[in-house]
């Protein structure tokens, strides 16, 4: 139940229905206030770095309007970054993915993600199994504006076929804990 309330808040913070408080400007993309955090390996920015705009509050919602995604996107082209943490929570974050090729597929052991695709289109491959940084046996799908993906800890996943480039926006949560016991 509590991943379900991780997921449901981020799903709400990410379409900007939330009303109050406000996301960093896009100036803060690496600006002074955004600080580089570990990356999985081969995503990112640069040698295994990613850029964190803020820590999730526990005391507020924080809305991302529209405009200020389209701010990210353009300072993230201008810096050349393919994942932009706009809201890091331990257990949870919530990133832009924002991509101009194929990637190498990979597993996550315990961290399932929430994709929603703002922009662009390129091709999914999911389930199979991973060799090396290709998935064998998976199914693969057209994914374009709009899509939603899920994927579960455990299971490969990766992007190709990406004309131009395929941005989502990409929550993410362990699944890794304890569930609350009655």
């Amino acid at each position: 139940m509590r991943s379900s309330s991780v997921l449901i808040v981020a799903l709400v913070v990410m379409a900007g229905m939330v009303t109050s408080g406000q996301a960093p400007p896009a100036s803060a993309v690496p600006g002074a206030r955004g600080q580089a955090a570990p990356s999985p390996a081969g995503r990112g920015r640069g040698a295994g770095q990613t850029v964190v705009l803020q820590q999730a509050p526990t005391d507020h919602a924080v809305p991302i309007p529209l405009e200020t995604l389209k701010g990210y996107y353009a300072d993230m082209d201008a810096k050349k970054l393919e994942t932009l943490r706009m809201i890091e929570g331990g257990r949870f974050n919530v990133n832009i993915r924002r991509i101009t090729n194929a990637e190498s597929a990979l597993v996550h052991p315990v961290t399932a993600d929430v994709w929603v695709v703002t922009e662009g289109a390129g091709t999914l491959t999911v389930n199979g199994r991973l060799e090396g940084n290709k998935i064998v046996g998976g199914e693969s799908r057209p994914l374009k504006v709009g899509d939603v993906v899920f994927v579960p800890a455990g299971v490969p996943h990766g992007v190709s076929g990406v004309t131009g480039s395929i941005t989502w926006l990409n929550i993410r949560f362990d699944t890794n804990y304890e569930p609350a016991k009655p």
